[in-house]
């Protein structure tokens, strides 16, 4: 799926925040250097122009002729998620000789962190931008707009992207994952998630997954959410918690594969007849859960993928401005029943 390339915007200057202001140049600049006499007033509105116009100032204006410097921003949500580790693999491998080197900042899936994270990267003038994720506050998508080099959303495409988007629908594979247990013969089925509603994908992953319930008249019968990490000890705790609560559940959907596994682990301690009696599926192919005395189901996210794809367009190996959907893979592996 791909769309033509837009017109980039160009990069905004003094003269944009003073006009938006309604001040001079020099005091714009006065203002942004945190310099010289100027009154609250002023100060404030010369703010708000520059965080409305998406402007971000230039650090190394007048060092290099090119006015830009050979990095590449990612900005992440986090370095704990196993998924992050592979992007940047996928990232580092594809630049690797271009001349280009990444540097990344971690978001911790706040909106106002990665408002600071993008300003203090595009303030060097890199040469392009990867982040994940197509939800953004408006002063980023205005820095991003406005950031004169390319942009490359990546992770999610289910959304309208800034530049070039690269990754897999969530929506989709929430879907098929429901599919996939219905045609199993589960009936019954609860959900935990981490970082909900903040992890806008899993979000997206589990209205996709509500989808295909609806469609053979099936609803969640149980729900389960928390603000941690991936760990497997909160998967064991919630599992624990869950079926405490709703014991005739036959099927457990989790929204990542860390807390799927500690799930899986706490079943078989308990010797539940899994896939049998209660089914279990998580998300995003990790291969540190490949050591378990089941195979978890699980679909590939694609994501050392997504990192080259990206990396290839902010170094004009591939087109830009156009998106690009992968297709994960599903695995059945040994928590789902074969197809009734």
């Amino acid at each position: 799926m791909t769309r033509p390339p837009t017109e980039r915007r160009r990069t905004l200057t003094l003269r944009d925040v003073s006009e938006a202001s309604g001040v001079s140049e020099m005091t714009v600049s006065r203002v942004l250097r945190n310099r010289g006499d100027v009154s609250e007033a002023t100060r404030k509105r010369v703010l708000e122009a520059a965080r409305t116009l998406g402007y971000v100032p230039n650090r190394i204006a007048g060092a290099l002729a090119s006015q830009r410097v050979n990095l590449v921003a990612v900005v992440i949500p986090s370095l704990s998620n196993l998924v992050f580790p592979d992007v940047l693999g996928g990232i580092s491998a594809e630049l690797e000789g271009t001349g280009l080197t990444p540097v990344v900042g971690v978001t911790n899936y706040r909106p106002e962190r990665e408002e600071a994270v993008l300003y203090e990267m595009l303030s060097w003038r890199p040469t392009g931008v990867i982040l994940a994720g197509l939800e953004h506050s408006d002063a980023a998508r205005a820095m991003l707009a406005n950031a004169g080099a390319p942009v490359v959303e990546i992770m999610d495409v289910d959304g309208a992207g800034i530049d070039s988007v690269v990754g897999i629908s969530h929506r989709r594979a929430g879907l098929e994952m429901a599919r996939a247990i219905v045609e199993a013969g589960y009936r019954r089925v609860g959900f935990m998630g981490t970082k909900m509603p903040e992890d806008h994908r899993a979000r997206k992953r589990l209205e996709g997954f509500e989808a295909g319930l609806a469609e053979a008249g099936l609803v969640l019968e149980d729900r389960e959410f928390y603000s941690g990490g991936s760990a497997l000890a909160k998967g064991r705790e919630m599992t624990k918690t869950m079926l405490a609560r709703s014991p005739d559940l036959d099927f457990l959907y989790y929204s990542n594969d860390m807390i799927g596994a500690g799930g899986l682990l706490w079943c078989l301690e308990q010797g539940m007849d899994v896939p049998g009696s209660l089914g279990l599926a998580g998300f995003n192919g990790v291969e540190l859960i490949e050591g378990l005395p089941r195979r978890l189901a699980s679909m590939d996210a694609c994501r050392k993928e997504i990192g080259r794809r990206a990396a290839a367009i902010i170094s004009g190996h591939e087109d830009g401005g156009q998106v690009i959907e992968l297709t994960p893979s599903f695995s059945r592996g040994d928590t789902i029943r074969p197809p009734r």
